[in-house]
């Protein structure tokens, strides 16, 4: 209240008139300032976030987990001289997250009695909710996944899951090795974990000749012996959506895998 009128109207606590009343009014009013209340775009504190936890968005403003841990709010003004709110993106989809499109790396190909065959990994990406889980597992079947193969609804949501396919002449694919993990081993620079099966068109007959696996991403060769005392060395390939390596062994006509390790 400006210190004229209080003089010109000799106010107290005690003969407040309705003119004065109109008066406080007026002179509140005139200090108010119409705007949005001046918070900061960026809040601090939050602790770091993973990265699986996504933005939601409010009525009022979008939040958004930024890469060092802060909340950045859209639509609301910063201390920075007026320069405008923040750009709110959207959280990555289930698409670009590769939760109903694999990634896929070839591990190795060849000929085996006049049919091309070829071993591929596949990667997808842990559904957020059931609801992205069921979409996942639908699209698995659509891609050649047979049921069995495939993680339980439950075991889906938050896990990656990850097939080692062999495609062999004009067959449906196969899994080979197949597994739905919350999270990748952590192996040492000797570890290896492998499996040995047939080459052949149905898969189910024949010597264990075909051997496929992973080792830390630190391993440069891993060598298989054979049952006719041969042996041969592979270099593991990096694959898409995976912290490891894998590796592909194919052993002579007739010949088991004995063993795989890594050696260098």
């Amino acid at each position: 209240m400006s210190a004229d009128r209080e003089t010109n109207h000799g106010m107290t606590s005690h003969d407040t008139t309705h003119t004065d009343i109109a008066l406080l009014l007026a002179d509140a009013a005139d200090e108010v300032e119409i705007g949005i209340a001046p918070y900061g775009a960026v809040l601090r504190g939050g602790r770091r976030r993973k990265a699986r936890r996504w933005a939601v968005a409010t009525a009022t403003a979008l939040a958004l987990v930024g890469s060092a841990g802060s909340l950045a709010v859209a639509g609301l003004p910063g201390g920075d001289g007026g320069r405008g709110a923040q750009v709110a993106t959207q959280a990555p989809t289930g698409e670009d997250r590769h939760v109903y499109e694999p990634q896929q790396t070839e591990l190795s190909r060849g000929t085996d009695q006049g049919e091309d065959w070829r071993v591929v990994i596949s990667v997808w990406g842990p559904p957020g909710d059931k609801g992205e889980a069921r979409k996942q597992l639908a699209a698995m079947t659509e891609y050649g996944i047979e049921a069995p193969a495939q993680p339980q609804l439950s075991e889906a949501v938050g896990r990656t899951s990850y097939f080692v396919s062999l495609h062999y002449g004009n067959n449906h694919r196969r899994a080979l090795i197949f597994d739905t993990v919350e999270k990748w081993d952590d192996m040492s620079d000797k570890g290896i974990v492998y499996g040995a099966l047939p080459l052949s068109k149905g898969g189910t007959s024949g010597p264990n000749r075909l051997v496929v696996g992973r080792v830390a991403r630190t391993a440069q060769q891993v060598k298989c012996t054979w049952s006719d005392g041969t042996s041969s060395v592979d270099l593991p390939k990096a694959a898409a959506g995976s912290p490891l390596k894998w590796f592909v062994c194919v052993g002579p006509k007739g010949a088991a895998n004995r063993e795989a390790e890594v050696i260098q």
